[in-house]
């Protein structure tokens, strides 16, 4: 009896030991980079990476005007357009209202607001399970989108955008 619990503990261990590994290598990344669009100077990074069903998402902005500035996620991945407008508009396969992320209805792709400093230099992060990296999910996969910086603030109520401006910068959420 002692030798068929051991066996079993071992099989166990070693299930639990495979499962452990192969979710700690399940991470997903991808970073892009940011066009100016409008005639301004911004330029910048962003950064996805999905682990354990959790996506981080990093944007490293300069060249902005010192202040609030808005970033969305928009349906198409396109920065052709000067001012932006070729990416359409906030990514929003749920069909709800815009608003304030996490609070009643808004877009999957209403990100929200950040702060430049007086030099210009902006950052946001945030952490969702409402998003992915490649899984085919329309309700979720990220690929094929477009991030847009705006040159104002999100306000959380105006329809359909938030009211936040020219788009200022674009890029493309592709591999």
């Amino acid at each position: 009896m002692k030798k068929f619990l051991f066996i079993s503990a071992l099989i166990a261990a070693i299930v639990i030991g495979c499962k452990t590994s192969s979710d700690s290598t399940n991470t997903k990344s991808l970073k892009i980079d940011f066009e100016p669009k409008s005639n301004s100077t911004v330029s910048g990074t962003a950064t996805f990476v999905e682990k354990n069903g959790m996506v981080t998402f990093t944007a490293k902005l300069a060249g902005l005007q010192p202040g609030v500035h808005a970033i969305h996620m928009h349906e198409k991945s396109d920065c052709s357009a000067a001012d932006g407008s070729s990416a359409g508009g906030h990514w929003n396969p749920t069909f709800k209202k815009h608003g304030k992320w996490g609070v009643g209805e808004y877009h999957k792709g209403d990100i929200g607001n950040f702060t430049a400093d007086a030099n210009g230099n902006g950052t946001i992060t945030m952490t969702t399970d409402e998003w992915n990296i490649g899984s085919g999910d329309p309700m979720k996969d990220i690929l094929g989108k477009g991030l847009i910086v705006h040159q104002g603030t999100d306000d959380f109520v105006s329809q359909p955008s938030g009211d936040a401006g020219a788009r200022v910068a674009c890029s493309g959420i592709i591999k």
